[in-house]
């Protein structure tokens, strides 16, 4: 079970920063850790603390709930999509629903 749950975690982290767009050593050095930190979690020879997840989680600008969520590939992404919303008004809404519903049909 703890391998299933390593094995996850390291896929989830390793997905979410390739989606930002950094290296594993960049990683690191911008969250204030050893510079080989992040490559050790993705190579399973460490797991994070719970308060070093805490910070993953910030550097990602996602919740603990949005790491572990697997259906949002981008949470960040999708998190910022759904601020941004707020701002249109309904009619605006819909022109948009209306385009990503056009999207998901292709």
């Amino acid at each position: 079970m703890y391998e299933d749950f390593q094995e996850y975690f390291t896929n989830r982290l390793i997905k979410l920063r390739m989606s930002k767009g950094v290296s594993a050593r960049s990683m690191s050095l911008d969250m204030g850790l050893s510079k080989n930190y992040i490559a050790q979690v993705e190579n399973k020879r460490n797991l994070p603390s719970m308060l070093i997840f805490s910070y993953i989680c910030e550097y990602f600008k996602i919740t603990p709930k949005e790491f572990f969520d697997d259906e949002i590939e981008s949470p960040a992404i999708y998190n910022d999509l759904l601020n941004n919303l707020k701002g249109l008004n309904e009619e605006q809404i819909i022109n948009i629903n209306n385009i990503v519903k056009n999207i998901l049909r292709k």
